[in-house]
């Protein structure tokens, strides 16, 4: 025998139920959006904000991470014109480096550009056997991470007091010989291609 009050708590049910259904009330599991959308990065720099180089002092171009690629942001660093002597081209290098090793600017961050080049990096000139332009950074290029890589490579390859040849030949402190690492339109839009053992050709005193 049903309790007495049954039908008639049936019946609510079935009220609510239907009432629900006029008003348009549909069960869902979607989850509600109860903000806004993520807000979109610009990977631009007003040209505003670009300070001209002064006395003493050149406009360069470094590679940073924006959205997962890479893109170019100018930088003013204390550099004379480039030319082809040793000692100037590892003091290129070293600035450029510097300029990669800094936290982004309050525009530049705005922007949405970050950093993966670790802040103890450190460069030296080519040894004993190695070809001219190569370079040693203190950590092997294999071991950065893939972003970084991509960084130093990319900025080495557009320098023009480097050469300007799009690619860069870079050694660890080890005694491994450097490689020859390539800024192709691969690396500038998938940054960890450096992860790929393929990516850098070995080079010897004569390569």
């Amino acid at each position: 025998m049903r309790r007495p009050g049954w039908f008639s708590r049936t019946a609510l049910v079935a009220a609510v139920a239907l009432a629900a259904a006029g008003c348009g009330i549909r069960g869902t599991s979607v989850p509600v959006d109860a903000g806004g959308a993520p807000s979109r990065v610009s990977c631009k720099i007003p040209a505003e904000d670009t300070k001209p180089a002064g006395p003493g002092a050149v406009q360069v171009a470094v590679y940073l991470v924006c959205t997962s690629t890479l893109t170019q942001v100018e930088r003013t660093v204390p550099l004379t014109a480039p030319t082809a002597a040793p000692a100037d081209r590892l003091r290129a290098a070293r600035a450029l480096l510097n300029e990669l090793r800094q936290q982004p600017s309050p525009v530049e961050e705005e922007a949405g550009f970050s950093s993966a080049v670790p802040e103890d990096l450190k460069v030296n000139g080519p040894r004993a056997g190695d070809p001219a332009e190569a370079l040693r950074l203190s950590i092997r290029p294999d071991e950065l991470p893939s972003f970084a890589l991509a960084q130093v490579v990319c900025t080495y390859g557009a320098a023009p007091a480097l050469g300007r040849t799009h690619a860069a030949v870079l050694g660890g402190p080890g005694k491994e010989a450097p490689h020859r690492y390539d800024c192709s339109a691969d690396v500038l839009s998938n940054p960890d291609i450096a992860q790929n053992a393929g990516w850098g050709d070995p080079l010897s005193e004569t390569g």
